[in-house]
């Protein structure tokens, strides 16, 4: 049995574009990594249990919802111990904003963050 994926069609002169929610949730989970202070992406229960399941992605704690052209974003993250929250959600809804629109052409409703957790550095013992 095959994987229901869903997909975002736009038409083009020369055909049909179809773009998955799993790319777009790559992308954004690209652009979430590159964001100074952040640790990493949090997995959600609700969103991500098909990585609970044994299904390894690479979009772990982004859901992605599409409603015709206009794509919602929920990301959940992991914040480096010593940054400021805010400034660091800021950027990070900056981020994914302009990684989606800039590379789909389809608008962003949103970008919502969860921060799920503080992550220490460990210390290296020499």
């Amino acid at each position: 049995m095959a994987d229901a994926r869903e997909y975002v069609s736009r038409p083009d002169e020369l055909g049909t574009v179809h773009i998955s929610e799993d790319v777009l949730a790559v992308i954004a989970a690209a652009a979430v990594l590159e964001v100074e202070g952040v640790s990493g992406l949090a997995p959600n229960l609700g969103s991500d249990l098909a990585e609970l399941l044994g299904k390894k992605s690479l979009s772990k704690g982004v859901h992605i919802t599409v409603v015709e052209d206009s794509v919602s974003v929920e990301v959940s993250i992991l914040i480096k111990y010593g940054f400021t929250i805010p400034a660091v959600a800021a950027a990070v809804q900056e981020a994914v904003f302009n990684a989606i629109s800039n590379t789909s052409g389809l608008d962003v409703a949103c970008v919502n963050v969860n921060v799920a957790g503080v992550a220490f550095e460990r210390e290296e013992k020499a």
